[in-house]
């Protein structure tokens, strides 16, 4: 399993071919891995509960809540977002591909999220996809990943 987390990485901006359910699910538990953990040190490092607590009671700055060491760790944070967003869109793509679907509708998928009531039905059919398995042999993507050398072998 800790080889499919680190895949996407490994072929960071591969839009071609198929990724099996193992490969997109164990890097979203890999990324929401390290966001609890920047988030636990983020909060440890600098949420500071007296200046919560003067702020609940009239007095104190909002500012004052965040120290530095939560600001550096929410850094990191962005930096290591903006560094795995081409691989999670990698990744999502080639997921649709699996299903025998083209990548351009992550992109539709994107859209409608941004229509109020339309996002979430739309977020829970991609949800729906992402769970599917993808379709056995050959497609139009490429070979299946589960099976390379192919179903047709002993037909």
């Amino acid at each position: 399993m800790l080889d499919y987390m680190f895949m996407p990485l490994r072929r960071y901006a591969d839009f071609q071919g198929r990724s099996r359910r193992m490969e997109f699910w164990s890097f979203a538990l890999f990324n929401f891995i390290v966001y609890t953990v920047l988030t636990i040190v983020g909060v440890s490092m600098g949420l500071s509960f007296s200046a919560f607590t003067s702020m609940e009671n009239g007095g104190g700055v909002p500012s004052a809540m965040f120290g530095g060491g939560l600001m550096f760790i929410f850094a990191i944070g962005g930096i290591y977002m903006l560094a795995t967003l081409v691989p999670n869109i990698a990744v999502a793509v080639r997921r649709f591909h699996d299903r025998d679907m083209s990548g351009w509708w992550y992109l539709g998928f994107i859209v409608l999220s941004l229509i109020p009531l339309v996002g979430w039905i739309a977020s829970i059919v991609q949800l729906v996809l992402f769970f599917l398995p993808g379709t056995p042999g050959h497609n139009r993507f490429g070979p299946d990943p589960k099976d390379p050398a192919g179903a047709e072998v002993f037909a």
